[in-house]
């Protein structure tokens, strides 16, 4: 293809509107950046939904804040366990957590936590800072880099450089009170899983 073509299609490419954008498809379109930071799916994006609007007997919506930090220099496994204790708890009882811990994580996840408290307050219209509570916290893996690790005889092996992900979801109120379940509570619901499990190709 000479270059006079290419140019002549880059150019009848960016006059196309929106709406035919649309009706390519998603394999017309494959030729598009479509990493996962640029994805709708992703976490930061959910700040941006909009919900239609409510009625005027409807009780008022909390308010919901979606924050993340991408390629942490941590273990994913050791940043779930900290992920986990806070969950369900308060933001000012979460920070106090993490800030006495002394894990590497805690510090970094009191840190993404008080960045969401601040755009809870500046972007979402939050009254009160504190009337928010921890509802959603996870960790996942990021993008290793793989390194090489050199022993003796001249022998040598490769090793990885993790990293991780930490994403939290804020709720403005007071958190929901969980029931204490006994663990023969947990027992017979781990018992009702099973036999609720369906097997295929079965009779």
């Amino acid at each position: 293809m000479q270059l006079k073509e290419v140019i002549l299609d880059l150019n009848l490419w960016m006059q196309r509107s929106d709406s035919e954008f649309l009706l390519l498809g998603p394999q017309r379109i494959s030729c598009l950046h479509t990493s996962a930071s640029l994805d709708f799916r992703s976490w930061d994006q959910r700040n941006l939904t909009v919900y239609p609007p409510q009625l005027p007997d409807e009780p008022r919506r909390p308010a919901e804040i979606f924050h993340s930090r991408r390629q942490i220099k941590y273990s994913k496994d050791k940043m779930w366990y900290l992920a986990k204790m806070i969950r369900g708890m308060s933001i000012d009882q979460a920070i106090a957590q993490l800030e006495f811990n002394d894990k590497k994580g805690a510090k970094i996840m009191k840190e993404v936590l008080l960045e969401a408290q601040e755009m809870a307050v500046k972007n979402h219209n939050v009254e009160y800072k504190s009337n928010l509570y921890v509802a959603e916290s996870n960790s996942g893996k990021g993008k290793y880099l793989k390194r090489v690790r050199y022993h003796g005889r001249g022998m040598y092996g490769i090793m990885d450089k993790v990293y991780c992900h930490y994403f939290v979801k804020l709720v403005e109120g007071s958190p929901p009170q969980t029931e204490e379940r006994t663990s023969f509570d947990q027992a017979k619901e781990y018992v009702q899983s099973l036999k609720n499990r369906t097997i295929r190709h079965s009779l």
